[in-house]
């Protein structure tokens, strides 16, 4: 019963495959291959409008390459006090921008407003060379607390960044999760954005991401970036061709809408445990429930694999759980059944 992460699982066989298939024959090196090519055509499509797309291997690097695009070193990011840029990604953003400053700000339920934006921006000095200049406000889609911005909730802070002359980033790792939940078309998520990192490897890919910009007049100097950070792939067929596999016949949306499915019966399961407090809305595929201390030890013993969010506090414990495209359904039900005492 792992619920871990949703990196936990491998690959899909559909993945694998396309992977199987790029292997055959000789191509052109560095993205200047059929498959890459292929995978420009097929992002400008989802996403309605020309776009420019850069396969790049891990998620992190999807977000440090783009907002150091977007951020000059004397910029400011400003983001959520829980985002992944800030917390987990050890100092990326500020060592490939050479030096940007990360504004965190906190907010309900992992989700930044455009009140609490303005309060933050109100501290910097436009204009004033001793204060670092703000440039590009990042969100989180789906959030890191399992949480979804509604397209409004998106529109309106693509409109205050606008106002004050800022770029929109979205981290996406799990940008397949909030569609399948919003219901909504590639193109309808991204009104106002500027970049994003595209997402696949939580939702299937053996190793997928990709930076877009929506005016590919902001990829500036990206490939440039790209190369010297290490990230450009010689096989880069190998990184398109799952991203091809992915987003074909809308199978990444159905694999996304499975996760999300699965953690809806999960967090239903546990808030009917009286001992279980279910602290954010569960939108996505992420699930944070409040549990004894002894339930979360006895829940371990008997195999179930989930992380802490954070240290007990009398004598109860945030914990998360993550339903992935491939979670069993047995193993949930295994799961609520050990809740239930059975």
């Amino acid at each position: 019963m792992n619920f871990a992460s949703d990196n936990a699982y491998g690959a899909a066989p559909e993945i694998l495959d396309a992977i199987v298939a790029a292997n055959e024959g000789a191509v052109a090196s560095y993205g200047d291959d059929p498959f890459t090519n292929r995978l420009k055509t097929r992002m400008a499509t989802l996403f309605e409008r020309d776009v420019a797309v850069f396969p790049v291997i891990t998620g992190t690097a999807a977000n440090v390459l783009a907002l150091s695009t977007l951020c000059p070193p004397h910029g400011a990011v400003v983001c959520h006090a829980a985002a992944h840029i800030m917390v987990d990604e050890c100092g990326g953003v500020e060592f490939f921008t050479h030096g940007a400053q990360l504004v965190p700000i906190p907010g309900e339920h992992g989700k930044l407003t455009p009140v609490a934006i303005e309060r933050a921006l109100k501290r910097f000095r436009k204009g004033d060379a001793h204060s670092v200049q703000p440039a590009v406000i990042s969100i989180t889609e789906a959030t890191e607390a399992g949480t979804i911005y509604t397209l409004k909730e998106i529109a309106d802070i693509a409109s205050l960044a606008r106002a004050h002359g800022l770029k929109l980033h979205i981290d996406g790792a799990r940008f397949a999760n909030a569609l399948a939940h919003l219901g909504c078309s590639p193109a309808e998520a991204i009104w106002g954005v500027d970049a994003l990192s595209f997402g696949a490897t939580k939702n299937g890919a053996l190793g997928a991401e990709a930076v877009i910009f929506f005016d590919p007049t902001d990829a500036r100097d990206f490939e440039y970036r790209r190369m010297k950070g290490g990230h450009l792939l010689s096989k880069m067929r190998f990184v398109s061709a799952q991203l091809l596999a992915y987003t074909e016949n809308g199978r990444w949306l159905a694999w996304a809408a499975r996760a999300n499915s699965l953690a809806q019966r999960l967090a239903q399961g546990l808030a009917a445990v009286a001992d279980a407090e279910i602290v954010h809305p569960v939108e996505a595929n992420a699930i944070f429930a409040r549990l004894p201390d002894r339930t979360i030890a006895q829940l371990r013993a008997k195999g179930a694999h989930f992380y802490d969010w954070g240290t007990s506090e009398n004598g109860r414990t945030l914990a998360r759980f993550v339903t992935s495209f491939a979670t069993p359904e047995a193993d949930i039900e295994r799961f609520l059944d050990l809740m239930r005492g059975k």
